[in-house]
């Protein structure tokens, strides 16, 4: 159902059945009085601004007076919130935006959940490319600050981690879940990310470990195998290779290594955390 509807007697009943599921907002309203458009459009306002938290049905008193009645409205404007078919709260008369608000945050459910259903609906929906993926990403930093890091939206964040490939940030947040949210969903991501553990530890990648560990000067070595373990997504293993390195020589192999080390920080992301955290360690030895 659309968030801003006209209520009407053929759609009342439809209104009703989906505050069980959903607040409504009834703002009772006639165009021949200022005060009640001023009122619709502030409602109207914070509706927009506020869309799928609420639905806002505008009842035209001048058309649709058995409503009117039928809810005993004795001034104009009233405004009702509605929660599983029945009038919880409201006010008569006119109100300021921040009033409104006010009323509405001790009955509406937080702001983010809102934006965190929508965003689960688009992962239910699969087939998402890498750049949606970390769209979503920024969207669930936000959403995750906004619910006091709640467990369902780190879970739902280290999903889209492995998804993209971002095994050590995923793994950060896993280790972050308390033993009460350890849910069935917790172990599918713990499983999936030790596959993609195994999967990212290639013989390949073993023997140029081998190769560092026996020429550890040999800093051409070094960086082969740091863009090896950024292609397979071992991003924190990576800097921190490269990172020792920097600690002891900003200029390294002509460059090279600060050179490199800048390339995989760009190319995981400025919203990365791992990325952010070597940024800020790299800053500390340029300042």
């Amino acid at each position: 159902m659309d968030y801003l509807i006209n209520l009407t007697k053929d759609n009342i009943q439809h209104v009703v059945d989906t505050s069980m599921q959903k607040m409504v907002v009834l703002a009772f309203w006639t165009q021949q009085q200022p005060e009640s458009v001023q009122l619709l459009q502030t409602l109207e306002l914070l509706a927009n601004a506020q869309s799928g938290r609420f639905i806002l049905a505008k009842v035209d008193c001048e058309t649709e007076l058995e409503i009117a009645n039928y809810f005993q409205i004795q001034n104009l404007p009233t405004t009702l919130i509605l929660d599983k078919g029945r009038p919880i709260d409201g006010f008569a008369g006119v109100q300021s935006q921040e009033q409104i608000s006010d009323l509405l945050d001790k009955h509406l459910p937080p702001m983010w959940i809102q934006a965190f259903e929508d965003i689960k609906q688009q992962l239910a929906q699969g087939q998402l490319s890498s750049e949606a993926l970390t769209n979503i990403a920024e969207q669930l930093k936000t959403i995750y600050a906004d619910a006091q890091q709640a467990a369902e939206v780190a879970l739902v964040m280290t999903d889209v981690a492995l998804q993209l490939g971002l095994l050590a940030e995923a793994k950060v947040l896993l280790a972050r879940i308390g033993l009460a949210d350890q849910d069935s969903y917790y172990h599918n991501l713990v499983a999936k990310l030790a596959l993609a553990e195994d999967a990212a530890d290639t013989p390949e990648i073993r023997q140029l470990q081998q190769n560092v560990a026996e020429h550890p000067d040999d800093l051409d070595a070094v960086i082969i195998l740091a863009k090896a373990l950024n292609a397979a997504h071992r991003n924190e293993e990576a800097l921190e290779l490269l990172f020792t390195i920097l600690q002891k020589d900003l200029n390294a192999a002509e460059g090279k290594v600060k050179q490199v080390f800048m390339e995989i920080l760009t190319a995981i992301g400025q919203g990365n955390m791992i990325a952010n955290q070597y940024r800020r360690k790299l800053y500390t030895l340029l300042y």
